[in-house]
């Protein structure tokens, strides 16, 4: 099942995205289950934050692009979402990590450093292979490099 989601994912993905121009950036794009009803989530921003307006007008462009694919990717009826990725984003592309550098992020490890899995803190530099992070261990600051295959997730991260 996660094979097919991940098809009707790369289908959606090729489809909107030539017709998400700018000022409008295509964050994600996600198909999931949720109670009894699919759910097709695309995951716009822009400078500024998305306003209701703009996630209807793209609901207009978008929704009669994905009714003209063929062969139908979609094996259920499904509910279209088009909205915001929110304050705490996803990081899934080595690009969005690029444009996140000073920012303060969450990133799981599919392998510990110095018995560690999880960093949160201020993205440093991003070279396209290695995530350098300032982050607080206890009450002192530390820099750890991260190699960028070893990170399982990424997300922009609220500071408090």
């Amino acid at each position: 099942m996660v094979i097919a989601n991940q098809t009707i994912i790369d289908t959606v993905t090729q489809t909107v995205s030539p017709v998400i121009q700018a000022p409008y950036e295509l964050v994600d794009v996600e198909y999931e289950k949720m109670g009894s009803d699919y759910v097709l989530s695309i995951l716009v921003d822009k400078e500024g934050g998305i306003s209701v307006e703009d996630t209807t007008e793209l609901t207009e462009i978008i929704s009669p692009l994905l009714d003209q694919i063929s062969p139908d990717p979609f094996p259920e009826q499904y509910m279209l979402e088009v909205s915001s990725p929110g304050l705490e984003r996803s990081l899934k592309t080595k690009e969005a990590l690029e444009k996140a550098v000073g920012s303060h992020v969450n990133v799981s490890l599919y392998k510990a450093i110095d018995k560690v899995k999880v960093f949160q803190g201020d993205l440093v530099s991003f070279d396209g292979e290695t995530l350098t992070i300032d982050y607080l261990d206890k009450t002192r600051h530390k820099l750890v490099e991260i190699p960028y295959q070893t990170v399982a997730k990424a997300r922009l991260a609220v500071k408090l």
